[in-house]
């Protein structure tokens, strides 16, 4: 398939800049994956839309404030994304040391040996760069995810309009570009679907028959990064780190024995329960995925999806296009943008069922 099968118009102002005032506020489109009319409904309603005996799969990664800025010795200014740890962290001269994966900012490339200079007295230094990225040393006063705690900022996308060194606003992205689940530190992008969730509405569920379960994907900055290629099955995928425990690997099971549906809320739960599916079932254990699913692949896992309305000729809309098919889909997201419902990270939400 081709890169222009997937683009769609979009106005700017259709982009939502701030998330809802409550989490469960956003508006949500119903789309039935073979055959049926579009539904209107509120997120509120989710709870009627699924059925007793479902299984929802939450992804639990959490966001780190992954955006540090710095200058280079030569004074030039320098903007760095972190993706994934490449070694285990160590200790030197009283600093921590520990080798990252990154996306860079800068107005040159960050020459092997080439060191910047950090907020807090940190320092990295550049070890080259291949496919996935530059790779960098980083040399901390504390424990990564302790460092970034106080001087990185939210890696929020290029399309939310904010000023990434210093917006009044970081905050509020703090609590709400985070879901209320989020619990193992690794993602540098939020997984958005689970955006709309607050406590009383996973209590509602649980009290409606619907069984939680949870996974990991650590969403890394290729979320971010435009396919280039017209012939889409040329493009590869930024590698993620995922992991499924037993605890789901048997809630897939009993759901599967009581007749029920496998919900996985975004696209990040779909690619991580799909990437564990082998020969032999879905198996529980964690490593890289770099799982690309566009129109043609054959799903396993995953019955209904639940997710967020994604950029045009991403690999996102790839997926939801494979999910049901291609111009349902594309008809889905015209008929929204006539509704006016909003879109991206902080906007409105979409179920496949």
């Amino acid at each position: 398939m081709r890169l222009d099968d997937f683009d769609y118009d979009l106005p700017e102002e259709r982009i939502a800049q701030e998330p809802p005032p409550h989490r469960t506020a956003s508006r949500l489109l119903v789309l039935p994956r073979e055959q049926g009319p579009i539904a209107h409904r509120r997120f509120q309603d989710l709870g009627a839309l699924l059925r007793h005996g479902d299984l929802l799969v939450l992804n639990d990664t959490r966001v780190m404030p992954a955006r540090l800025f710095g200058r280079k010795r030569s004074g030039g200014r320098v903007e760095l994304l972190l993706d994934r740890p490449l070694s285990e962290p160590s200790a030197s001269n009283g600093r921590i040391v520990q080798d990252w994966c990154c996306l860079i900012r800068a107005s040159k490339p960050l020459r092997a040996g080439a060191e910047v200079e950090l907020e807090g007295g940190a320092v990295a230094e550049g070890l080259g760069a291949d496919s996935a990225g530059v790779r960098i040393r980083l040399r901390l006063p504390a424990p990564v995810h302790e460092y970034l705690e106080r001087h990185g900022r939210v890696p929020l996308p290029a399309y939310i309009r904010r000023d990434p060194a210093g917006d009044p606003r970081d905050g509020l992205d703090r609590e709400r570009y985070q879901t209320v689940f989020a619990r193992r530190p690794g993602a540098v992008a939020a997984p958005t679907a689970g955006l709309h969730f607050d406590p009383g509405m996973l209590a509602e569920l649980r009290a409606l028959g619907v069984e939680l379960a949870s996974c990991t994907l650590h969403v890394g900055p290729g979320t971010f990064l435009p396919v280039r290629c017209q012939d889409i099955t040329a493009h590869e995928m930024h590698p993620e780190r995922y992991a499924l425990d037993e605890d789901c690997v048997r809630a897939v099971a009993r759901t599967r024995l009581r007749g029920g549906r496998v919900v996985a809320v975004g696209t990040t739960v779909l690619r991580a329960l799909e990437s564990a599916w082998g020969s032999e079932g879905l198996r529980a254990g964690e490593g890289l995925t770099e799982l690309f699913i566009y129109p043609g692949f054959e799903f396993h896992v995953v019955d209904v999806l639940l997710t967020n309305f994604h950029l045009p000729r991403s690999t996102l809309l790839m997926l939801v296009c494979a999910f049901s098919e291609r111009r349902r889909v594309l008809d889905a997201y015209a008929e929204a943008v006539r509704a006016g419902y909003r879109f991206y990270s902080y906007g409105d939400a979409m179920l496949l069922c």
